[in-house]
């Protein structure tokens, strides 16, 4: 089993403040939920030692990453606290279902494996960076903060004497797989897929397109979006024109890797089909097609592939 389809079920930046070799750590936004770290702890011993980060503890020690970020040598460490574990949906029964070696492979995602203080995180947008694990993350620092994956760096430079901690908002996941593969490992994602396939049938190869082309941002419908689009089965989507399906699926795709931190108010996207699309940011993240009578909510953000990045959203995309 992928390790994605394991943990599929499972914000505002605030700098460390170094006083008297001590690191002032925000378990929250709310500046009363604060406690004193000593900069000459280890990374694994700040881990071990501060309550907000007790899931994070339990990985650490499942993994048996403990000796080694208790070690010599300079580690950076994006490091999700309990509540980021929550959002992420990874919840302790999701972590006892994975073995030691999968657990170890997600932590050391967020690793790297050198001292990378706040000031020294490339500007990107999206710098490839690579992991401890082997695979990569994409940073962007702007005047917003920092951000990994599209995920925000909620309290960046705990400095320790092994290296650096930034607790960030979302646990990471590496990819599983590109962008077809990924959706395949998603259940809620099988009409998306099966229109894939029907479209490929036609003049255009889009499965091929989809897996192997680099750096794609793909706006991917539920099955629920589709059977309200008018495609009530997977029959359906068989049956239908490949070619109406390709216009239809290049105008969800984007041509370049663009996580939730790259989206803006009003911004436009243009699309491989040719059309645009439109964001907005509210309460909400939403995107409007060209004919869409209302705008597609963006439900779960930033699902990393090997070639780019899939947003799940609640409506088809009309051109």
């Amino acid at each position: 089993m992928k390790l994605k389809s394991m943990v599929k079920s499972m914000t505002k930046v605030g700098l460390g403040l170094v006083m008297a070799g001590t690191v002032m750590v925000s378990c929250s936004d709310d500046d009363d939920n604060q406690m004193e770290v000593s900069s000459n702890q280890t990374i694994a011993s700040i881990v071990t030692s501060t309550p907000a980060f007790s899931t994070l503890s339990q990985a650490v020690t499942k993994a048996g990453l403990g000796a080694t970020l208790n070690g010599n040598g300079e580690f950076t460490v994006f490091a999700p606290n309990n509540a980021a574990f929550e959002a992420s949906g990874i919840t302790n029964a999701t972590l006892a279902s994975l073995t030691a070696e999968q657990t170890k492979d997600i932590l050391l995602y967020h690793t790297l494996a050198s001292k990378v203080a706040s000031s020294a995180v490339p500007a990107g947008p999206n710098a490839k960076v690579t992991t401890a694990q082997g695979d990569a993350v994409y940073v962007t620092k702007d005047t917003r903060g920092v951000f990994v994956n599209g995920w925000k760096v909620n309290q960046a430079d705990i400095m320790a004497s092994n290296g650096v901690i930034h607790a960030i908002e979302r646990v990471l996941i590496p990819a599983s797989g590109n962008v077809v593969e990924t959706a395949q490992g998603n259940e809620n994602l099988s009409y998306l897929v099966a229109a894939v396939v029907r479209a490929s049938q036609g003049n255009t190869n889009v499965a091929n397109v989809l897996a192997s082309t680099e750096g794609l941002t793909v706006f991917a419908p539920t099955n629920q979006a589709f059977i309200n689009a008018g495609f009530p089965t997977i029959s359906s989507i068989q049956a239908a024109d490949p070619e109406v399906l390709t216009s239809i699926l290049t105008y969800h795709v984007v041509g370049a890797r663009a996580f939730s931190s790259d989206l803006s108010n009003n911004q436009t996207l243009g699309t491989v089909q040719g059309g645009n699309l439109v964001v907005n940011i509210g309460n909400q993240v939403t995107i409007k097609g060209r004919a869409n009578a209302s705008a597609s909510v963006v439900l779960a953000p930033n699902t990393l592939a090997t070639n780019g990045v899939i947003h799940v959203i609640d409506q088809v995309l009309l051109p």
